[in-house]
């Protein structure tokens, strides 16, 4: 009995197996079932599919010229080819694009795309016997009309725009489509604009789930001050001044370093804090960003994002900004609560190794804004507002409890771009290079104290390019350690530096959770590539340590 119990529930299952497979390849073909069991079927889009794509240009000497296609039937990028500097001419990229169900026997649906002065069936091999249809700047499409075509993944489903010849692409599904730029009109300084399309339905991200490694160690890296531009950019200061030859492309070579640090290193997280843009050369802030973060999404490693005063100088706002970085594979960036000032208040837990839920670390990130609200009175730069550090405070307090089950020493640290008035003070031991002024906020609201009283050990900022020091931070009355505060140096050639020989850098900070010690150095960009520049144990046991002192 219970054998044929067996036998009949295979038999069914085998049947509605071939049933299931008959129905979605019938489907595929023939579009048996209503739109809304079909949409639901495997292969199957629920959003829009690009029908055509075409580049339209006009111009300002011609008042007939219009950049806008009929709007009923055609969908506007809003991103000018030439990105605002054509003197007379202006471009953008139009699409057509129609729901699945709104698809009719006429409709073709886009299923490649190529950009370049050749028909691709005459420049590529295996195009050879493919149909590909021409449109302006250089833009060649490959559509079909087959009935399974809005199916396939192959099927196009969303179209953008970005710009220079070292444009990335780090989402996940999207690839930019080559093998040159659009071809337009110079009338100006030739953007390469690129288009990047999106097959299939969009990709659900993940967010990572920061963990301590096996041998109870977590490697930080933190990057500030990239500078990065809209295009490869223009190097400042540097240093040295000959090197290959005097020829210096700014975000190449800030990358190519990057690139070194991070493989030589091979953090378990990556902290980039601030000024990743360089507002005044990024006309398109999305490009610059994506170049940043497809690195680190090709080594699979999580990362947090928080501004500086130069990243929404282009022609991104910080909420736009955080939009794309919350929307990218292995981002912990969070935009945070939007009833606390700035955009950018978060924290990420770090939990123990294996499957344990407990936190081991805690990592605070804080907008510190841009510029002063009032000149007048505090020249400079803006600062951490009090619900900034009534936030930070409750969060602290609240998260006491849940650390307090972790059975080694639970550990805190802070990430800001614009240094604390207390990175000033004189009197301070210092660890590594202080060349430069520190520009710290003219009016303090005391976010330095907020942080001790909370416990946290280390906070490191960007900013000053050519400070790379660590001041350590004691308490008036008994002369106890009780804050590292750390500069990163300035890792990009988009912006100042140079000063005193002064080469690039990024700073690294390794946890042991074993020892509840957090060790530090920095890495260099030029010189001595592989030492770790001023190696210093800067918490051990959970305590704030005081750096040795010289031997006589």
């Amino acid at each position: 009995m219970t054998r044929r119990i067996v036998r009949t529930g295979l038999q069914l299952g085998i049947l509605t197996f071939i049933v299931f497979f008959l129905i979605v390849f019938l489907d595929s073909n023939y579009r048996l079932l209503p739109q809304s069991i079909h949409n639901h079927l495997p292969l199957h889009h629920d959003g829009f599919l690009i029908t055509d794509i075409t580049v339209q240009t006009c111009s300002s000497l011609n008042p007939l010229s219009s950049c806008m296609l009929d709007q009923t039937k055609w969908h506007r990028i809003e991103k000018d080819l030439y990105l605002n500097s054509g003197w007379v001419s202006r471009a953008y990229v139009h699409i057509k694009r129609k729901r699945e169900e709104e698809l009719i026997d006429d409709d073709k649906v886009i299923v490649d795309v190529r950009v370049g002065k050749l028909d691709p069936a005459v420049a590529e091999k295996a195009q050879a016997s493919e149909k590909w249809e021409s449109r302006p700047a250089g833009l060649w499409i490959k559509r079909s009309a087959k009935r399974h075509a809005s199916d396939s993944k192959r099927a196009v489903t969303s179209v953008d725009v970005l710009f220079g010849s070292d444009a990335a692409e780090p989402r996940t599904g999207w690839e930019l489509c080559g093998p040159g730029s659009l071809l337009l009109d110079s009338g100006a300084d030739n953007k390469d604009p690129k288009i990047s399309i999106r097959r299939g339905v969009a990709a659900r991200i993940e967010k990572p789930v920061p963990r301590i490694r096996k041998d109870g160690k977590f490697k930080i890296v933190q990057i500030s001050d990239l500078h990065l531009s809209t295009g490869v950019g223009a190097c400042r200061d540097p240093e040295p001044k000959g090197h290959n030859g005097g020829h210096c492309d700014a975000d190449p070579r800030t990358l190519e370093f990057v690139e070194r640090v991070l493989d030589d290193e091979k953090p378990d997280m990556v902290v980039l804090s601030g000024d990743q843009v360089n507002g005044e050369t990024a006309p398109d802030a999305q490009s610059a960003i994506f170049k940043i973060a497809a690195i680190l999404v090709e080594r699979k490693i999580p990362y947090a994002a928080i501004f500086g005063n130069h990243d929404d100088e282009g022609s991104l706002s910080r909420s736009i900004q955080m939009s794309l970085y919350e929307s990218l594979p292995y981002s912990l960036s969070e935009a945070g609560t939007t009833e606390v000032a700035g955009v950018g208040n978060y924290y990420v837990e770090v939990l123990a190794h294996g499957n344990n839920k407990h936190s081991a670390l805690t990592l605070y990130f804080l907008d510190t804004h841009s510029y002063s609200p009032d000149e007048a009175h505090f020249k400079g730069y803006d600062w951490i507002k009090p619900n900034q550090i009534d936030w930070f405070k409750t969060a602290a307090q609240h998260l006491k409890e849940p650390h307090k089950h972790y059975t080694h020493i639970h550990l805190d640290m802070a990430f800001i771009h614009i240094p604390l008035p207390e990175y000033g003070l004189e009197d301070q031991e210092t660890v590594g290079q202080w060349k430069e002024p520190i520009t710290a906020p003219g009016f303090n609201t005391h976010f330095k104290d907020a942080l001790v009283a909370e416990g946290i050990k280390v906070v490191s900022c960007g900013h000053d390019h050519v400070n790379d020091y660590c001041a350590l931070s004691k308490n008036d009355s008994t002369r106890e350690a009780d804050l590292w505060m750390c500069y990163a140096g300035g890792s990009g050639f988009g912006g100042y530096g140079g000063w005193g020989v002064y080469h690039r850098r990024v700073r690294v900070f390794e946890v042991d959770s074993n020892q509840a010690k957090i060790k530090t150095w920095k890495r260099l960009e030029y010189g001595d590539t592989g030492k770790r520049l001023d190696e210093l144990v800067i918490v051990d046991a959970g305590q704030v340590m005081s750096p040795p002192r010289p031997q006589d």
